[in-house]
């Protein structure tokens, strides 16, 4: 419906006012994820640190993540106290009120197994890239359909840090390099995700149906966007499996890692600043259009929006479908 109809007045109405409140729900993240992160002056260098990388030096996302990973492991040995920001040995519940307690024996089946962990690759691994390999025999190596199937693997691989943090990755790739999306297709998306639930799954199935829609090589629009939805919702849940099932019977012995609990606290502390850029980004393109001047409606828009959502806990969904309401009535009423 929306790559069909987006263009009619009263619908791109509707999504001139939904484009601020993403702007605020990205902020607002950005306030949610530092506010728990952010617990000394060495997090929040790592964020600034972060953020002037992946925006202003253009660093791949993955290199950031990886930087980071490497300075909570050796700032944990060098620094302790700094870097150990997040205590993954707290819980609200004792061992009594568990399922499964520390003072008892983890099942047999559940321990790790170098048989069990080939098993799980051989199976997931086949399922994974699978339908990606027959999608560029069929298609073509550079066809867009191969193209969202690999880049959404590779997705699957790279990123850490929440949903937020794969939104920035996804977002500037698919819009910048790939050229799927226009920068205002891509806030549409995460827009009409706020109003679900599993808003992620919903953005990079959305990306996945633009750009088969935009850039669809011969084949009907709709039949490309379907298949570049249904590969990148694969390659998205398919590798999910294959870390549980084979990270799943490590976790007891990796739960009281301190390296690995400073190590994650680095991330997370550089993923704030890479939020923060991706909040940038859509400022940047709903605030300052390009030949066109400044966005007073949406600058205002999304002031209220955040403002609700950060002081009085507004619901995002509401937020989403009011400030939709308020560009349907700018445009057709106020402005005219």
């Amino acid at each position: 419906v929306y790559a069909a109809y987006g263009n009619i007045a009263w619908v791109a109405a509707i999504f001139f006012g939904i484009k601020p409140a993403v702007m605020a729900i990205v902020a607002e993240a950005v306030i949610r994820i530092g506010s728990r992160a952010l617990k000394n002056t060495v997090m929040w260098t790592l964020a600034a640190l972060a953020f002037v990388a992946i925006f202003f030096l253009k660093v791949p996302f993955p290199l950031v993540v990886l930087t980071a990973g490497i300075t909570g492991l050796v700032g944990g040995r060098l620094w302790k106290d700094k870097f150990l920001v997040f205590d993954q040995n707290k819980s609200g519940k004792k061992d009594a009120e568990t399922v499964l307690g520390d003072d008892i024996e983890s099942p047999a089946h559940t321990k790790p197994s170098l048989v069990g962990a080939i098993k799980v690759c051989v199976i997931w691994l086949t399922l994974w890239w699978l339908p990606v390999l027959l999608a560029g025999l069929w298609r073509g190596w550079n066809d867009t359909i191969f193209r969202e199937g690999l880049f959404f693997s590779k997705a699957a691989v790279v990123t850490l840090g929440g949903a937020y943090a794969v939104l920035q990755y996804v977002a500037q790739n698919a819009v910048e390099y790939f050229h799927w999306l226009k920068p205002g297709q891509m806030m549409d998306g995460l827009g009409l995700a706020e109003t679900k639930p599993g808003p992620l799954i919903m953005v990079l199935q959305f990306v996945g149906f633009m750009g088969g829609w935009n850039v669809p090589n011969g084949l009907p629009p709709l039949t490309a966007a379907t298949l570049g939805a249904l590969i990148s919702t694969w390659t998205t849940f398919v590798p999910c499996f294959l870390w549980v099932f084979l990270g799943g019977p490590h976790i007891e012995q990796l739960r009281g890692n301190v390296h690995l609990t400073t190590a994650l606290s680095a991330i997370t502390a550089a993923v704030v600043g890479v939020v923060m850029n991706l909040a940038v980004w859509f400022g940047m393109h709903i605030l300052l259009p390009q030949n066109e001047p400044f966005n007073w409606f949406a600058a205002i828009v999304g002031i209220v929006a955040f403002l609700g959502m950060w002081r009085w806990k507004w619901n995002i969904v509401y937020v989403v479908l009011g400030s939709g309401l308020l560009g349907f009535l700018f445009k057709f009423a106020i402005a005219r």
